[in-house]
């Protein structure tokens, strides 16, 4: 039986040559991160269902990724999905990260400052930037309330960008709770909200003609829905209230450093953010790059007292993508060595040479090749950037 040989759609196999991109952006982002103070730490690929499923995830517990119980017996009647699973593939960092702060917070500084790299799993419709399972970068700060945190989320994650060679980008910012200001005042339920935001969520794809007829579709009345509409124009000074002037003290102080701009029509999907919500758009990729937002009440699930967080999101395989589509070339100051040999006498000379080259910092790689192949084999390691050198 031949075998299909691609990879599973959603997802990539990844090249020596990508890898070694996908590991220098990894590598500059944490630098940042450090440098900005924040720790790393890891959590598992699988979390229990249970906590997946009453994540306020939004659109995305629709694309979870179940895993099926091992070694239980099951009946017949027993066959739900609640009885086959109890396990899933994390679909973000966040709730991880909620779950590992409650578990080791007596271990860990107030306020706690973290950065975590590693996959997480969707079950998306696979398309120009969106996968199945993609690395995500995320930095949070958890156990502060202020304002201060966003401010410091908003300050890191552009400098990690412009790092890695971004520089026309807009930060766009906005608060759950003024957006909820603007529903409630278009004449729709406060508990109308959440379902409101899911389509409000897609206007940068669908467009307002496309938000209007979904909620025409949700049975919402029309003079409601082009009421919000209009009020979605409202600037920050047309609030007169303690989130708008924290918001606008953030937009006041980062936009010293970087493009950012009050975005009332931003919603982000997940349903457990509770406060200011922030985007990255950039000219060169059709949707954000990157994203976050406060999720105050998140850790409440696994404590009584109620501890704040908040957090961004660089979408690392759309820079990737946007980086491949630039023929970007990793900037280095390795020397690459490529130490060609003949004959099995040269073997020795050849190690001592690898030992001394590599100690100067060189990247080195040896090989023995038969002497009617050597052109061929020089020309393939000077196109990878090698400087070749024959033992004679």
């Amino acid at each position: 039986m031949k075998f299909n040989s691609n990879p599973v759609r959603g997802t990539f196999d990844v090249l020596p040559e990508d890898m070694e991109l996908r590991n220098w952006v990894q590598d500059t982002i944490k630098r940042i991160y450090r440098q900005r103070g924040y720790l790393q730490m890891e959590t598992p690929c699988i979390e229990n269902l249970e906590l997946l499923n009453h994540s306020e995830g939004g659109e995305n517990l629709r694309l979870l990724f179940k895993i099926l119980k091992r070694g239980d017996k099951l009946t017949f009647e027993e066959l739900s999905e609640n009885a086959l699973c109890d396990l899933g593939l994390r679909f973000d960092l966040t709730l991880p990260l909620s779950r590992f702060y409650a578990n080791n917070r007596n271990e860990l500084p107030t306020p706690f400052k973290a950065f975590q790299m590693g996959y997480v799993w969707r079950a998306e419709r696979p398309q120009k930037g969106r996968f199945r399972q993609f690395t995500q970068c995320d930095i949070d700060i958890i156990g502060e309330k202020s304002i201060y945190a966003e401010i410091d989320l908003l300050l890191t994650i552009p400098k990690a960008l412009h790092e890695l060679g971004f520089k026309n980008f807009t930060i766009k910012i906005n608060d759950r709770r003024l957006l909820k200001d603007i529903v409630v005042k278009a004449g729709f339920e406060e508990e109308d909200f959440d379902t409101i935001c899911i389509t409000l969520d897609k206007m940068d794809k669908v467009g307002k003609e496309g938000v209007t007829q979904e909620l025409l579709e949700k049975a919402y009345e029309e003079v409601k829905i082009h009421k919000l509409l209009e009020l979605l124009n409202t600037h920050i000074g047309d609030f007169d209230n303690e989130h708008a002037r924290e918001l606008q003290k953030a937009v006041d102080i980062v936009s010293a450093y970087y493009p950012i701009a009050f975005e009332p029509t931003l919603v982000r999907g997940m349903g457990y953010y509770t406060g200011p919500i922030f985007e990255i758009v950039s000219e060169d990729f059709k949707g954000s790059i990157a994203g976050g937002g406060r999720y105050d009440n998140l850790l409440s699930k696994f404590q009584k007292d109620s501890i704040p967080a908040v957090g961004f999101s660089i979408g690392f395989e759309r820079i990737i993508t946007i980086l491949k589509e630039r023929n970007f070339k990793i900037p280095t100051n390795e020397k690459k060595v490529a130490l060609m040999f003949t004959e099995e006498q040269q073997l020795k000379e050849v190690i001592d040479l690898t030992e001394k080259l590599t100690a100067e910092g060189n990247v080195v790689t040896t090989f023995f090749v038969n002497r009617n192949k050597l052109g061929k084999k020089i020309s393939q390691l000077e196109e990878q950037g090698y400087e070749v050198q024959v033992i004679k």
